[in-house]
């Protein structure tokens, strides 16, 4: 089942980089301003109203051809943003808030989200087995 609210679990060669350690302080402001501007002022996700909301990088794999494409950056409140990326807040003690944010935004049960997070632990360890990842930026050609 496609939830609204997921978790994107990143491979571990890809961990501590992200655009903003690969952009310029000028061209990481504009991305995520540009996501703060088309959430107007709700998160992308669950559409609640934040005065606070957090740039997310939204990322496809392509197992096959090794390539980690950028697919958008939304804006999201800390809740669903907690959500996922629930193994750091699982590391950091919070999984039992998050686990509550997904089953209420998604309408779903408590087995339902121990499925998909099942699901998702499954496509990380896949990810896991290519040892490098070819990065797609063409999302960015919108900022130039």
């Amino acid at each position: 089942m496609k939830y609204k609210l997921g978790f994107e679990m990143v491979p571990d060669s890809c961990w501590y980089s992200n655009l903003r350690s690969i952009l310029s302080a000028e061209q990481w402001n504009a991305v995520r301003r540009d996501a703060y501007s088309r959430a107007e002022g709700k998160c992308m996700i669950c559409g609640a109203p934040s005065k606070r909301l957090e740039a997310h990088e939204r990322w496809s794999y392509d197992e096959e051809n090794c390539i980690q494409k950028l697919e958008t950056v939304i804006a999201v409140c800390r809740d669903c943003h907690e959500v996922i990326h629930i193994g750091r807040t699982s590391l950091l003690g919070s999984e039992k808030s998050a686990s509550e944010h997904f089953m209420k935004v998604n309408g779903a049960s408590y087995p339902e989200y121990r499925k998909a997070l099942g699901e998702a632990n499954e496509a990380h360890r896949r990810r896991n087995k290519v040892s490098e990842w070819k990065l797609d930026l063409s999302w960015l050609k919108r900022f130039t």
